[in-house]
């Protein structure tokens, strides 16, 4: 592979080999599992949009997470089996089913929550004044970066022409 049509040098290639084989670790299922309690990224997701709203249905979980309404209604099952949500008819349209956390997703979730901040005091307790400015600079324009090439793709997508002979 020819690394420098993508305007990368082989040295800095190999740094950033480097540093994903260190990383790799800090991705395994153990740590994983320790801070996010055995939990799905979707599920964590979902856990934070019944703290935000208390209540949901699934039209809203799918466009939260950005999965279609079957696979979320799946996760949804599959959270309903752990017991950590519970799924209730509404009282104005019986047709509307909604979500929110039992009793023990609401326990997870703040065991969740706890786990995140424990780790997050013990990264930015090791890091100076100036790093933790710079993480947060630097935060941003990863994120600028990866909106700006969401907004790409999704103005590719909606450019869709049909042709009507």
């Amino acid at each position: 592979m020819n690394l420098e049509e993508y305007g990368v040098s082989k040295a800095t290639f190999q740094t950033i080999i480097e540093y994903i084989d260190e990383v790799k670790e800090l991705l395994s299922s153990e740590i994983w599992e320790n801070v996010f309690l055995s939990s799905s990224k979707n599920e964590v997701l979902v856990f934070w949009l019944l703290y935000q709203k208390e209540e949901v249905n699934m039209t809203e979980i799918a466009a939260y997470i950005h999965v279609p309404l079957n696979t979320a209604t799946g996760m949804v099952g599959r959270m309903e089996k752990k017991g950590l949500i519970e799924r209730t008819r509404s009282g104005e349209d019986k047709r509307v089913v909604l979500i929110r956390f039992s009793p023990k997703g609401i326990q997870q979730f703040r065991s969740l929550v706890r786990e995140m901040v424990r780790y997050g005091t013990r990264i930015f307790s090791e890091l100076t004044e100036d790093e933790i400015k710079l993480f947060f600079k630097m935060s941003e324009k990863l994120k600028g970066v990866l909106k700006e090439d969401k907004q790409k793709e999704a103005e590719v997508k909606k450019v869709r022409k049909i042709n009507i002979e």
